[in-house]
């Protein structure tokens, strides 16, 4: 069952974000990444409360994500990437990722906070960060 509505154009678009945002991470880091962009959908918190489609979660602005203003983003999904997105989009999560709405790749070791939120791990170059509990319990919830 899906946890979020995605039509086929949506799978294409977090699979390309996912891929422009995480490629050089394999596919852990693509499916890390890709756990906060279905979370962001989900969530009904903090900066999220009017994000309920994957092309509103790509194009946020303010606070959304770097890649869409890069040309990589803009090529055509890939069927290893939309493999990838339509797991996610059925509910798969993994660590780090998996109740996080934000992540970052710093210069050096992950800050223990970042923008107010704890890191919750780190993949590769990829800091990831939660929110608490109390802040947004629609993240955390089972489906």
């Amino acid at each position: 069952m899906a946890v979020i509505k995605a039509r086929s154009q949506d799978i294409d678009l977090l699979a390309r974000l996912m891929r422009a945002e995480a490629e050089g991470e394999g596919e852990q880091g693509m499916l890390s990444a890709g756990n906060v962009m279905v979370n962001r959908v989900r969530a009904v918190c903090l900066d999220f409360e009017d994000i309920r489609t994957v092309p509103l979660m790509v194009f946020q602005s303010p606070g959304g994500f770097e890649a869409t203003q890069k040309g990589y983003f803009y090529q055509g999904a890939r069927e290893r990437e939309r493999r990838l997105a339509r797991k996610l989009v059925q509910g798969k999560r993994y660590v780090p990722g998996e109740f996080d709405l934000w992540f970052f790749r710093p210069d050096g070791p992950c800050p223990a906070q970042w923008w107010g939120q704890w890191n919750s791990g780190r993949f590769k170059l990829h800091c990831f960060y939660s929110p608490l509990p109390s802040e947004c319990p629609s993240v955390y919830t089972v489906y």
